[in-house]
């Protein structure tokens, strides 16, 4: 199932431009103003220069990965586009040839990283943006997407305001393809292998050892044991404003929870489990495809 059934389309429109236009500086109770930024618009066509090669930088970021990821020479045995890669440990999407890595936990096999794709509605970018508009955000921490765009649904005008009927089966979303959106369920097939341990310590081991704020007497390290290497890539709310990078993390799931939210996971630099939590469908996380 790549989208889910169509509603309003004009309903939805007006709810991404009422929500996504720019907006000053905010606070949710956070801990610091440095935490937080104002943000510009996911409005239809209005994808800038900022971004448009983040794809493009994607490729070149996880090609050295692999490179540097081993003292001993690295097999290529694979081309994405014109780039070399291992296809034992990495993946193409041939939609604009970026390189992924993947892991496998249990008995599934996630992305190792952000998507970072350009998510389009009729040519123009709609519902994704990088992290204080910022290309090398996008290059650290891929794209934020509200969950329709993640859904790939926000062009049939599934979304805010309705429910989607989306739980029937896998929905591919936004994910390239061989992959797709993990449900509620998936993430909790991820929380209990064995490698992961159980949702009250799975954000330690799913969490990336480096990159998390640790300035807090409550600050819990990842280990990284399961080799899920989740960044802390902050969110956007539906008022435009990002939020916390650096210290928190969030991941749609394709499972709604009312119709104006889903369920997304949650981890923290504080706390050592994962959580499942109502996201707003405009609010704008991470997205992890899990393979099919």
């Amino acid at each position: 199932m790549k989208a889910a059934k169509p509603f309003l389309f004009p309903l939805l429109l007006a709810a991404f431009l009422a929500g996504c236009g720019d907006s000053s500086t905010g606070s949710d109770g956070g801990d610091s103003s440095e935490e937080l930024s104002s943000g510009t618009s996911f409005v239809p066509g209005s994808s800038d220069e900022e971004t448009s090669g983040s794809s493009s930088s994607r490729v070149g970021k996880s090609s050295a990965k692999v490179s540097s990821s081993s003292s001993i020479a690295v097999d290529y045995n694979a081309l994405c586009g014109a780039t070399p890669y291992d296809s034992t440990t990495h993946f193409c999407d041939i939609r604009d040839s970026a390189v992924y890595a993947m892991v496998r936990i249990g008995s599934q096999t996630w992305m190792a990283e952000n998507l970072n794709y350009e998510y389009k509605v009729e040519g123009a970018s709609f519902g994704n943006c990088c992290y204080v508009n910022s290309a090398d955000s996008c290059a650290k921490y891929g794209k934020l997407y509200t969950w329709p765009a993640a859904m790939d649904s926000a062009s049939t005008g599934c979304g805010y305001g309705s429910e989607c009927d989306a739980d029937t089966g896998a929905v591919q979303g936004v994910c390239p393809n061989g992959w797709h959106l993990p449900s509620r369920t998936e993430w909790d097939t991820l929380f209990a292998a064995t490698i992961v341990g159980g949702q009250s310590v799975a954000g330690t081991a799913l969490k990336s050892e480096t990159g998390w704020y640790d300035g807090s007497a409550s600050y819990v390290p990842g280990t990284n044991s399961s080799g899920f290497s989740a960044l802390p890539s902050g969110n956007r709310d539906d008022n435009g404003i990002f939020y916390y990078a650096g210290r928190y993390a969030g991941f749609w799931s394709s499972s709604e929870n009312g119709p104006e939210g889903a369920y997304t996971m949650r981890l923290s630099y504080g706390n050592a489990e994962a959580n499942l939590r109502y996201g707003n469908k405009y609010d704008g996380f991470s997205v992890r495809c899990v393979k099919d």
